[in-house]
């Protein structure tokens, strides 16, 4: 019996040769199978997500092995660690120049809500400068806590419509972040 699980085919019809589904779930499927994260780590959750690339927990059978540190050939931000204030603008110019569409994960306290650093310097979250998609928790998260953030994205992207990038409410989300 062999321990390799095969992922599902959406729904569709099938017949004598062929099989016919909607483009939305075929995009879906291989979209939310071939993320290319851009890891912007900054501190300890860093070294977590070093891990989740290593052997032991292998990120690259989520079809995410291929971590991207240019934001034009990214479409996953993986923000990881305390930002600074000063950082925040960088953190928002690399989001914008992602190629839509593009999906961010927050990965620790830090990066979700400031953590334990309640100060003037350290930005309280960076849903404050950019929409987030997932929010993994921890203070540093576990690999296995990242992963599980990735296969929300994935199933996320999965489900996604082709069309919801250009419905009044997603632009509503982008203008509220001054976002064009």
């Amino acid at each position: 019996m062999s321990s390799v699980k095969m992922v599902e085919a959406p729904d569709g019809y099938s017949g004598a040769g062929f099989f016919a589904t909607s483009l939305d779930q075929v995009i879906g499927m291989a979209r939310s199978h071939s993320l290319w994260p851009l890891p912007f780590a900054t501190s300890c959750c860093g070294i977590e997500f070093m891990a989740t690339m290593g052997a032991h927990y292998d990120i690259s059978r989520f079809g995410s092995e291929r971590p991207s540190f240019s934001p034009r050939q990214a479409d996953l931000l993986m923000v990881m660690g305390t930002i600074a204030k000063k950082m925040a603008p960088v953190v928002k110019q690399v989001y914008l120049q992602m190629a839509e569409p593009r999906w961010v994960m927050a990965v620790g306290a830090c990066a979700s809500s400031g953590g334990i650093f309640d100060t003037y310097s350290v930005l309280q979250g960076i849903d404050r400068i950019i929409p987030v998609d997932v929010y993994v928790p921890g203070c540093p998260p576990r690999p296995e806590q990242i992963l599980e953030g990735l296969m929300q994205v994935q199933e996320l992207t999965r489900n996604e419509s082709l069309r919801r990038r250009n419905s009044e409410e997603y632009q509503h989300l982008l203008e509220s972040y001054k976002i064009q």
